[in-house]
């Protein structure tokens, strides 16, 4: 598969409960109208921007059953979904995310811990 400008992010995994969030410059502002003036951003160190890709979620634990010889070895991993979804608007705390460059474009790294709101556009 030819890696294109449109697909060139669909090699990216993003593990566990962390997502990968495209920043918004701090001029630029939702369709809804939602921002964050300048001074917000500069003292709080708080950012907002899309999330281009989620990881998985949280993981579960898989039971030890050792006693049980006859089992089949499953070792199918289980999450807990995250509340952030891809195209969401996240409103983010920069000092707990991680600034990463790739393919000339600023991106961050920002488990959702860090998410203090989303704004999702839904049809209803």
């Amino acid at each position: 598969m030819e890696i294109t400008p449109d697909n060139k992010l669909k090699k990216l995994i993003v593990v566990g409960d962390r997502v990968l969030i495209k920043p918004l410059k701090p001029e630029e502002k939702t369709a809804s109208g939602l921002f964050l003036p300048p001074g917000v951003e500069e003292k709080e160190k708080v950012r907002q921007g899309y999330i281009i890709k989620a990881g998985p979620g949280y993981p579960i634990p898989v039971p030890t059953d050792e006693d049980e010889a006859w089992r089949g070895r499953e070792e199918k991993v289980k999450y807990i979904p995250l509340q952030a979804k891809e195209g969401d608007l996240a409103i983010f705390l920069q000092n707990a995310s991680t600034e990463v460059m790739y393919q000339n474009e600023k991106y961050f790294i920002v488990p959702q811990s860090a998410i203090l709101m989303l704004e999702r556009e839904e049809d209803f």
